[in-house]
């Protein structure tokens, strides 16, 4: 063979090679195609406490200060930065996401160098965010690619518990816009109370604040029926508790039934698998706490907007994981307790595509 046809040869195989590693998914089950005109993507995150390095005199971030307890410099805030970029960036595929809901954000201005100064900047994201009376200064907030998402309306329902009236927590946001150039949608993006002091003291809390999303959502179908809604965020609890199935009212997704919103994961909790790995007093599971529900109109649509297969997914790439001592695949997080780990975040992103015909 001529050396000339043999190194033509050579990076042939080359290319091909890299061809199949590039065709190859992520994780099973994981579409990267572009998505195109008539498709979108939508993920929301917990990014686990985005907090820039200087002190607000308002909120209690001084453990997110170079001399607080978890030594927060410019040097790691940047680092997390550019991972939170890349995680949504790899959710995306060969298409960016078009709407991002983010829990754990500390402000405005960390919202602006994520979407401005790392390499999501030639997506050139739309910023909604509302500073929340949340005492820790963490809020929710909303992104979007204007190229594909119309903002119509935004809003905050601030909540003040009665049984607890000094008790802050984080802001409900609300976005309301036009999708495919017809479809008017209605986000909601919340961040549940913790069961920091225990889940039984702290129930009604996560309880009060589904009643509150409840109420928006029948005020949004009361003017339309078939409305399309999604509610998506870390409501830490599981699909299956009080404050879902009760205050929330969300069940299981069923073409026949007559309830009003539907919890997209509620099939998913027999997978074994999560979004949040969860070690406590009974021992150490995943658990389904971040989440997609959605109103009834949305999930038995024919035409119109629709959502891909009825069904989200968990973002489970290989880079976000690591095991733990006993040899489980848990989240590779930015802190172990109060040690720096350089990792991602505690909680898993999830996603799901909508389609219209």
């Amino acid at each position: 063979m001529k050396k000339s046809t043999f190194i033509i040869l050579l990076l042939s195989l080359i290319a091909l090679a890299k061809g199949q590693q590039q065709q190859a998914p992520l994780f099973k089950d994981f579409d990267d195609s572009p998505r195109g005109r008539n498709a979108m993507r939508i993920m929301f995150y917990n990014v686990e406490n985005l907090f820039d390095f200087t002190h607000d005199s308002l909120k209690f971030d001084q453990q997110f200060m170079p001399e607080g307890d978890y030594r927060w410099d410019k040097h790691k805030y940047w680092a997390k930065q550019k991972k939170i970029a890349q995680v949504i960036t790899a959710v995306g595929g060969w298409e960016m996401p078009t709407i991002v809901g983010l829990a754990e954000i500390e402000n405005q201005h960390t919202l602006i160098n994520l979407c401005y100064n790392t390499q999501l900047k030639n997506t050139k994201y739309q910023i909604i965010h509302h500073e929340s009376p949340d005492r820790r200064g963490i809020d929710v907030a909303f992104l979007y690619r204007k190229e594909k998402f119309e903002l119509l309306f935004d809003s905050v329902i601030n909540v003040r518990f009665p049984f607890d009236t000094t008790s802050r927590t984080r802001d409900i946001l609300y976005v309301k816009g036009i999708l495919f150039d017809s479809d008017t949608m209605h986000f909601i993006v919340t961040h549940w109370p913790s069961k920091y002091g225990g889940a039984f003291v702290t129930i009604p809390k996560r309880v009060y604040v589904a009643q509150q999303i409840h109420k928006l959502s029948d005020s949004i179908m009361d003017e339309n029926s078939n409305a399309n809604i999604i509610i998506m965020g870390d409501l830490n609890d599981a699909p299956n508790e009080k404050s879902l199935m009760e205050g929330l009212q969300a069940v299981a997704p069923d073409s026949n039934s007559t309830e009003s919103l539907f919890n997209l994961m509620l099939p998913m909790i027999p997978t074994g698998q999560g979004t949040h790995f969860y070690k406590g007093p009974t021992g150490a599971e995943w658990s389904f706490i971040d989440q997609f529900i959605v109103s009834r109109g949305l999930y038995n649509a024919q035409q119109g907007i629709r959502i891909k297969n009825n069904k989200p997914m968990v973002f489970r790439a290989p880079f976000l994981m690591e095991k733990n001592d006993a040899a489980i695949e848990i989240p590779n997080r930015s802190y172990i307790g109060m040690k720096y780990h350089g990792g991602y975040s505690d909680h898993l992103p999830v996603y799901l595509d909508l389609i219209s015909q």
